[in-house]
């Protein structure tokens, strides 16, 4: 009988400590995408370039395409009237067909290419972003870490705000958006004692 005794104390205790343990972890919100785009000012420079690069490189690729189609189509129209042999007519309208697919998926083709060239130029400002993001997890417990949008609002007291704490890492000032719906709390300099002043003479 002792010894059931012992063992339900045993498993009670053992549930509480488990219980006591998870309700001792926190729920963190992050987000690595969110904190370079909108916490970097270094940022608005990536944008500037990708822009530019889509100006000057992707928009000049598409012309040459086009331009490069019309040749090829005028070519086999006038190789098929001359009778050319069917091996240069065949070779002709393959490279004619593979830029009609790279025109017909341009769209496609040119936001990969533009994602390709954000990633290698915003690169380093993620390393940053990550490495302080590590110690923050380094020196916290979270059972979990979700996306802003997976939560309707960060003011919870379950709920913490990782974005202000790889901030202060990173010594930056965080944008207002991505701040607590409660604001810490500040300290109140404190009240001065009433100065006495001597009554007038009379």
């Amino acid at each position: 009988m002792m010894k059931k005794v012992l063992m339900a104390v045993l498993v009670f205790g053992g549930s509480i400590f488990a219980t006591s343990q998870v309700n001792a972890q926190k729920i963190g919100v992050f987000d690595l995408d969110i904190m370079v785009s909108q916490a970097l000012p270094e940022y608005r420079a990536v944008d500037s370039m990708v822009q530019t690069y889509e100006r000057d490189s992707l928009s000049l690729e598409y012309d040459y395409a086009l331009k490069e189609y019309n040749r090829l189509d005028s070519t086999y129209k006038l190789d098929s009237a001359a009778k050319k042999p069917a091996s240069v007519l065949n070779y002709i309208k393959q490279q004619k067909n593979e830029i009609a697919t790279t025109i017909i998926y341009w769209q496609q083709i040119s936001q990969q290419k533009s994602g390709q060239k954000r990633q290698m130029l915003a690169n380093p400002l993620y390393q940053r972003v990550l490495s302080a993001y590590q110690k923050v997890l380094q020196a916290n417990t979270y059972l979990v870490v979700l996306k802003p949008e997976a939560i309707e609002f960060m003011g919870s007291p379950k709920i913490e705000n990782i974005f202000e704490k790889v901030a202060r890492e990173m010594k930056i000032t965080l944008p207002e958006q991505l701040r607590s719906s409660e604001p810490e709390p500040t300290q109140q300099p404190a009240s001065k004692p009433p100065v006495s002043r001597p009554a007038p003479k009379k």
